[in-house]
């Protein structure tokens, strides 16, 4: 065992690697109850089919978590864990399936196809190469809108903020009358709290306390004959629409539009999974001291196939791509440097399907406070744009204010990519624009036009 994760070699020990493990399932195990909730479009009491199951997607969640950590444990040895990334799933529900109409469905196509791209380009090595060539601003400040996109979402899911007032967006009385209004409140509260006080699991603590707090209030809800234990539910296997790629539902006929709406969907699940996991690689290799003198990352493209693999996995199993998740660095700070720490955190996903009851009860109003607090670890990245330079600044300004005002992280993405454009041509600067990004420009510009002429 020594040998094969290079236990020593790392300056770590077998005691060390279980106790990261531990600790960062501990970290990131709030996704088991996130994910499913957002998936499943949870409480907000829509028909029957329009989202995947709570529960199909519960067991997608926890085998896809599983199997990704697993791999990257055994091919890459990184301490890293894996599960359906935040920002990804909430672009799924309520961008993709609930503001712009596609069957979800056709949504897990778009993220399958982007898990076979990602393997071949992992693979062949290009996907570390690429990200290179795109604007490091727009990377930053996409990240930051989405971080508010995703506070957005804990807000309104908490009931905190509400459109019945009178003006665009406004709060809520904190009040017994809003009850999970206030019991997401006191969580966020315990959120803070615990996370200044660097306790480990801060996160999934405060969720299992607000959830416990919920109950006089009668937000959280406990059926009479509660099992702790249960068996997992069937995931939903191989739902893909691959006609629904070219072809017009309504009219059943092939559509250039279809196809446009297709691709922006499929760009936008795999510019976002590409640069996040990248970026949370970069970090997580820092913290651990596994970045090489070159500047690259110690078995960085096993990594990236790692993160391909678990994208295609999750994808047939009904959930959104799987990613990267930088709370890897709480087990990291706990002493893990191998991919034995990823092998003890794949465990316990595996052990929590059996826990399906316990996360089925914890209510929106527990973890929307999880939500807005990784809005505020997104935010971070504000801090590395350059908003000295119009060209540069601009271009991030209008990304993150048009990702959660248009509710929509396909918009921001879109309209940062023209600005970007628009910006360094004004400013006479235009070949420090690259190719990929003139293309991608040129294709978002026929979007438009193709909505336009049909």
């Amino acid at each position: 065992m020594d040998k094969f994760f290079k236990i020593s070699e790392r300056n770590s020990t077998v005691s060390k690697e279980i106790i990261g493990g531990i600790t960062t399932f501990l970290a990131m195990a709030y996704i088991l109850a996130v994910n499913p909730n957002i998936l499943s479009g949870k409480d907000l009491n829509l028909p029957a089919g329009i989202l995947p199951s709570w529960n199909g997607v519960f067991t997608a969640t926890a085998v896809s978590a599983a199997v990704a950590t697993l791999v990257m444990g055994f091919l890459a040895n990184l301490p890293i864990a894996l599960a359906p990334g935040l920002g990804l799933n909430a672009f799924f529900s309520f961008t993709v399936v609930l503001e712009m109409g596609v069957r979800w469905q056709l949504a897990l196509t778009a993220v399958l196809i982007e898990g076979i791209i990602f393997i071949i380009l992992s693979l062949c090595g290009i996907r570390e190469a690429l990200v290179k060539t795109f604007p490091d601003s727009l990377k930053k400040s996409v990240a930051v809108g989405i971080g508010l996109f995703i506070t957005l979402i804990g807000l309104s899911n908490a009931g905190i903020i509400t459109t019945n007032a009178g003006t665009p967006l406004s709060f809520v009385n904190f009040d017994i009358a809003h009850k999970s209004a206030l019991v997401a409140t006191i969580g966020l509260i315990i959120t803070i709290v615990l996370y200044i006080l660097n306790v480990r699991g801060s996160v999934l603590i405060a969720i299992a306390v607000t959830t416990i707090i919920g109950i006089p209030f009668g937000v959280t809800k406990v059926p009479e004959n509660f099992e702790l234990l249960s068996l997992p539910s069937a995931p939903h296997l191989f739902c893909f629409d691959f006609n629904g790629i070219f072809v017009n539902p309504s009219t059943h006929k092939i559509s250039a539009l279809v196809f446009s709406q297709f691709f922006v969907i499929f760009f936008t699940f795999f510019f976002m999974d590409f640069f996040d996991t990248l970026g949370t690689l970069i970090g997580v290799a820092e913290e651990a001291d596994l970045m090489q003198e070159d500047g690259s990352i110690k078995n960085g493209k096993e990594a990236l196939l790692a993160d391909s693999i678990g994208t295609v996995f999750g994808a047939c199993l009904g959930t959104s791509t799987v990613t990267s998740f930088v709370e890897s660095t709480s087990g990291i700070a706990a002493g893990a440097r191998t991919g034995l720490a990823s092998i003890v955190t794949a465990l316990l996903f595996f052990f929590s399907l059996f826990l399906s009851n316990v996360f089925a009860i914890i209510p929106s109003a527990a973890t929307a406070p999880a939500l807005i607090f990784v809005g505020y670890m997104m935010m971070k990245s504000i801090t590395k744009i350059n908003f000295e330079d119009p060209s540069e600044g601009i271009p991030a300004f209008i990304a993150i204010i048009v990702l959660p005002f248009s509710y929509s992280i396909s918009n921001g993405i879109v309209w940062g990519i023209l600005s970007y454009c628009i910006c360094k041509v004004a400013a006479k600067r235009a070949k420090e624009v690259p190719l990929i990004t003139w293309i991608l420009a040129a294709l978002f510009v026929a979007n438009f036009i193709f909505k336009a002429l049909n």
